[in-house]
């Protein structure tokens, strides 16, 4: 089975202020870069859209995928399950539902 190591990073100056994510996808020898600016984002925005464009861009099925990310945001909501509940609350008080709307078909 084909592995593919996804690194992902997103940061903005402020809260919200401008900001970007940057994604590096490796799978063997063949690595591609991606990232994108956006000039009033949240910190937290930018490293969920990383995940989430990474996600995206896979062209290949049947590999096995692992995300490395530096967002205790991103990990812990996805890793802990919490999305889910938040999911089941129609995220009823949480920040960026539409992105976490975006993200979980991805994860399946």
């Amino acid at each position: 089975m084909r592995k593919v190591e996804i690194y992902t990073d997103g940061s903005s100056r402020g809260n919200p202020g401008p900001g970007g994510y940057g994604i590096v996808m490796q799978s063997g020898a063949l690595i591609k870069e991606f990232s994108e600016g956006f000039r009033k984002t949240t910190n937290n925005r930018m490293e969920l859209l990383a995940v989430i464009e990474a996600l995206n861009k896979l062209k290949l099925t049947n590999v096995q995928i692992t995300v490395f990310s530096d967002s205790k945001y991103v990990v812990d909501s996805i890793n802990e399950g919490w999305v889910y509940g938040w999911l089941k609350k129609g995220f009823k008080g949480k920040k960026n539902p539409d992105l976490w709307r975006l993200i979980l078909p991805l994860l399946a």
